[in-house]
């Protein structure tokens, strides 16, 4: 395994075999005329980091909130290893969620935070908690209501690692670290999986960033659900085709194209579907190139072409 990377497609499907750790049955979620989610079914494979994805509002928060007990389903059901976990503590105990703002009392210090956590979380590593405290530069005897917007998502982040739920939910807590601290995040990780794999699940803005760490994609789009794929097959059903404009157009027409890009008389289009040896041989005989797309440019186009008339799902 890579460094950096947690899981294969091989990983997850022996994991989804097993059955999911979470399973999402026809989600509905009001808010008066507001749908918040739309009917969304979807399993989350256990002992897999899945990446759940989506513009602002898309209906995140809202789901990781009703699968932690946090708010109520207008229909549909969630169960968690099977069990309903409103009011069962056997569920919730098995969870973990720390959301961006993660809210602590005023007069509270961090050294706090970590010991109640500790107690509540019978599977805490002292270790890797004092070595994100330090690498953090977490403030162990600071007030809460003083930490600076980054050393309060340094908390939860550590809170969020350090307890080895066997289910941990990042609902963009780490937006507030700058670039080195989310590397450190990242890096610790991909290395507490490795030594203890169990269920993640990263909500994030950030995809590329953390693209390498997930195994399975979800994208919700205006409370429905997008894209419910692994990473490296979703990867495989899109490319980059770069070249002379009118070269790139007579390739393009017999393929899906999800996104053009132009300047001047160069083209850059992405097409779906996997190019076999005909494409490559029309590809090097019109003198043009072909390149992977990141995770995060495939997401934006999938969930741009749904959001337009006459879209469906990815």
């Amino acid at each position: 395994m890579m460094r950096g990377e947690v899981a294969t497609e091989t990983d997850r499907t022996a994991a989804a075999a097993g059955g999911p750790a979470i399973a999402v049955r026809g989600l509905v979620k009001r808010y008066r005329q507001t749908v918040a989610l739309d009917k969304v079914s979807l399993d989350f494979a256990e002992g897999l980091v899945h990446g759940l994805f989506g513009h602002n509002g898309a209906g995140k928060t809202t789901l990781m909130s009703i699968i932690t007990a946090q708010g109520f389903a207008t229909a549909g059901e969630v169960s968690v290893y099977g069990m309903r976990p409103y009011e069962n503590a056997a569920a919730l105990e098995r969870m973990c969620f720390i959301r961006e703002g993660q809210g602590y009392p005023n007069d509270a210090h961090p050294k706090d935070a970590f010991k109640i956590a500790k107690m509540f979380y019978p599977n805490w590593d002292d270790k890797l908690a004092a070595h994100l405290i330090e690498a953090l530069a977490i403030p162990l005897n600071g007030r809460v209501r003083r930490l600076s917007r980054g050393q309060n998502s340094a908390v939860g982040v550590t809170i969020g690692l350090a307890a080895r739920a066997d289910i941990t939910f990042f609902d963009e807590p780490y937006l507030g670290l700058d670039a080195m601290a989310r590397h450190i995040f990242y890096e610790a990780l991909a290395a507490s999986y490795a030594r203890d794999p169990r269920t993640i699940v990263l909500s994030s803005h950030l995809i590329d960033e953390v693209a390498n760490l997930v195994a399975n994609v979800v994208v919700l789009d205006h409370g429905r659900l997008l894209i419910d794929e692994g990473r490296a097959a979703l990867l495989g059903r899109a490319t980059r085709i770069i070249g002379p404009g009118p070269a790139v157009e007579a390739f393009a027409q017999s393929h899906e194209v999800i996104h053009r890009d132009t300047l001047g008389p160069y083209a850059a289009f992405t097409v779906m579907g996997p190019l076999l040896g005909a494409d490559r041989a029309a590809l090097a005989a019109a003198g043009l190139a072909s390149e992977p797309v990141s995770l995060q440019q495939l997401v934006i186009h999938l969930t741009r072409r749904a959001g337009a008339p006459g879209g469906s799902p990815a």
